[in-house]
């Protein structure tokens, strides 16, 4: 992110924009693994069935939304949301004539609140259950921050015989958020340190603050501010479960994604807002599209993490044209 020029800059700018301090908690709220169960696989071209679960090997249910009929476009979410947060793109595309799914991560949403696999081989793992349950084959991956990592890191590990043909990254944390030797311009973990703290102490307070300050850009001057996205935000935070969004921080700000950009063959774009103060663009999206064969990134001047919701009559066309290309 183009303001932040320093880690300790920008490590002030995301704690006190997380309302891990007084002046964001005052912020007014103004107006509005393979296997799976051994049901019949679909074939990709079938129509969805409107919603149901996979059950993974380790057992955990797998909760997720299927839609339409044509070309399958899978979304993942970021953390701590669930399938809802792609609202605005499953009906858009669904009015474009494509199957449209989405998944609750495991530990969120309507998924088992899982004790153990919070991670992210795991979480791609889940991914390919419910992939070889739905029997897509040419889906399109999208992934917003969090769920851009698992998009990385399912296509890299499980994306094979023709079970992608595009992946798209939306403020997503590849290749790595963390600051490491390898990553100087990561964020310290004392960061990540400090959002597991206030999700201890106050998991709900903590999830008031985040979108009414930084996820939306809503500690902007001038920003439109939306309640009803706060209040959905924190719908789909409250919904899963605390151990798993807890694991769920290590997950995507310490896992390492290099590796798997590296090796993803098909065309992949890369949306960013350069107003992003939750995933800052400079060290993630700049990073990321060196790192890829067949890369493409688009940058959004102001816009915020959660540009798919406020900008969703941008980013919808935009996602559709590359689809198309």
């Amino acid at each position: 992110m183009n303001p932040l020029n320093s880690g300790a800059s920008r490590r002030g700018l995301l704690t006190a924009g997380l309302g891990l301090s007084a002046t964001a908690a005052a912020l007014p709220l103004a107006h509005s693994a393979q296997a799976a169960q051994s049901t019949p696989a679909k074939t990709s071209g079938a129509k969805g069935a409107g919603s149901g679960t996979v059950t993974t090997k380790d057992g955990t249910q797998i909760f997720y939304k299927d839609w339409g009929a044509g070309q399958p476009i899978v979304f993942h979410h970021g953390w701590p949301l669930s399938a809802d947060d792609w609202d605005a793109q499953m009906l858009y595309f669904l009015s474009q004539g494509f199957r449209v799914i989405a998944h609750d991560r495991r530990g969120h949403g309507r998924s088992t609140q899982t004790a153990t696999g919070n991670d992210m081989d795991t979480y791609a793992d889940d991914v390919a259950a419910l992939v070889a349950h739905l029997g897509l084959k040419n889906a399109v991956h999208i992934g917003h921050s969090t769920g851009g990592g698992e998009v990385a890191r399912y296509v890299a590990k499980h994306g094979g015989n023709g079970r992608v043909a595009k992946a798209v990254l939306i403020g997503a944390v590849p290749p790595i958020m963390l600051k490491t030797a390898a990553n100087p311009g990561g964020l310290p973990l004392e960061v990540f340190d400090g959002f597991r703290a206030a999700l201890a102490a106050n998991r709900a307070q903590f999830f008031r603050d985040i979108p009414s300050g930084p996820f939306y850009g809503f500690n902007r001057d001038g920003a439109k501010v939306s309640q009803g996205l706060i209040d959905n935000w924190w719908r789909q935070g409250m919904m899963g479960g605390a151990k798993a969004h807890y694991d769920c921080i290590k997950a995507f700000s310490e896992t390492d994604f290099t590796e798997d950009l590296k090796t993803i063959d098909v065309p992949v774009l890369l949306m960013h807002g350069d107003d992003d103060q939750i995933v800052p663009i400079a060290d993630s999206a700049r990073l990321a599209i060196t790192l890829l064969r067949k890369g493409t990134l688009k940058v959004y001047k102001g816009f915020p993490h959660g540009m798919a919701s406020t900008h969703a009559d941008v980013i919808n066309p935009d996602l559709l044209a590359f689809i198309k290309s």
